[in-house]
């Protein structure tokens, strides 16, 4: 399939705003994004994050704020003036159409000429890997099929945009993970720009090239994959990419960039990444935890085992009563007395009053 002819430089959201009966469910969202990104809005439910994207496409007017797209305003314009490309989570297929009918049906009502139509379609159905099923009806498909014909009428009419809200979170987790593939592939080879909702952190993380995290429809933070799994910007953020342990103890010694925490076996030391008080939260990821001794060494008895094949899931207690998740290859049993360690590079430490919201880290 060509590239699409309707390449764009520059979106641009300025203090987006979205009010619901008075209640901000999106609250001055501030985001530029340029042609051939792939931008994953991530949150919780009710973040904020499917909001943006009716926004974005028309559905839903804003309450305050401006969208551009090349310099030129389009919140104004109504969903089919824009000439987005949307992707659904329910696939809102025409089940009495054909594969090749379904894909073609935007054409058709943009009166593309019906050379022409019929070329695009056929590169359509061809880069999604459905030539064998152009002449099947929807019914006739599953799930994984039925999502790649709805990219595909994305996708044929060459969008300067296109917006996926949360395409995948129907399938099973075989396929999820072959259209994370096929979805990764398709923005690769038409060098489409991308807005991907999703609540799924592994998802995201492998998807796109940057990640909006937001919380209560606002912005918590805006980095690359990278950026925001290993240097979450507050508790929240942390919390929701991983950060299962999360452990509050009295602080020892503040340093520039450090913090010594008292409590968990010998203390704890860990990196400073907000204003502190006297009480703390230190944030660890299962999967940093080493068993065996080192920095940060603390005694936890196992209490229960999750086998999950090349690793195990244990969740241990240490002598004053505290909670540890963490992943090991040893093979360990409930009653297991064991050490573990953690680097304290991998030890974030953030103020005990920060937003956790532990609900919404679901």
């Amino acid at each position: 399939m060509s590239r699409p002819s309707t390449k764009i430089s520059e979106l641009r959201l300025d203090h987006v705003t979205r009010e619901f009966g008075g209640v901000r469910a999106l609250d001055g969202l501030d985001l530029t994004i340029t042609g051939g990104e792939f931008v994953a809005l991530l949150g919780p439910s009710g973040c904020g994050k499917s909001t943006a994207l009716n926004c974005l496409a028309g559905l839903l007017p804003l309450t305050g704020g401006t969208i551009t797209l090349d310099g030129r305003r389009i919140d104004t314009l109504q969903p089919e003036q824009r000439g987005f490309g949307m992707v659904f989570q329910n696939y809102a297929l025409f089940p009495h159409m054909s594969v090749r009918s379904n894909i073609g049906f935007g054409l058709r009502m943009a009166k593309v000429p019906k050379a022409d139509a019929r070329r695009r379609v056929d590169e359509a159905i061809r880069l999604v890997q459905l030539e064998e099923h152009a002449d099947k009806f929807p019914g006739q498909l599953s799930g994984g099929q039925q999502q790649r014909v709805a990219i595909a009428r994305a996708i044929v009419l060459e969008p300067p945009l296109v917006l996926m809200d949360e395409p995948l979170s129907n399938l099973d987790a075989k396929l999820r993970l072959e259209m994370r593939t096929e979805i990764k592939r398709i923005h690769q080879t038409l060098g489409l720009t991308t807005i991907y909702v999703t609540h799924d952190q592994e998802e995201a993380l492998s998807l796109a090239d940057r990640l909006v995290l937001l919380r209560q429809g606002r912005v918590q933070q805006i980095g690359s994959p990278e950026e925001v799994y290993t240097e979450p910007a507050n508790r929240f953020v942390a919390g929701f990419m991983g950060y299962r342990n999360e452990i509050e103890l009295p602080v020892s010694q503040v340093n520039e960039k450090t913090v010594v925490l008292d409590g968990l076996g010998g203390g704890l030391t860990g990196v400073r990444r907000d204003d502190l008080g006297e009480r703390v939260v230190a944030a660890i990821r299962p999967e940093d935890f080493t068993v065996g001794d080192g920095p940060n060494a603390t005694e936890i008895t196992v209490e229960v085992v999750e086998y999950q094949g090349r690793e195990q899931a244990i969740q241990g207690r240490t002598g004053d009563g505290v909670d540890l998740h963490l992943r090991a290859d040893a093979r360990l049993a409930p009653g297991d007395r064991v050490t573990v360690s953690v680097p304290p590079e991998r030890v974030l430490v953030f103020a005990a009053e920060s937003p956790a919201a532990p609900e919404e880290v679901a």
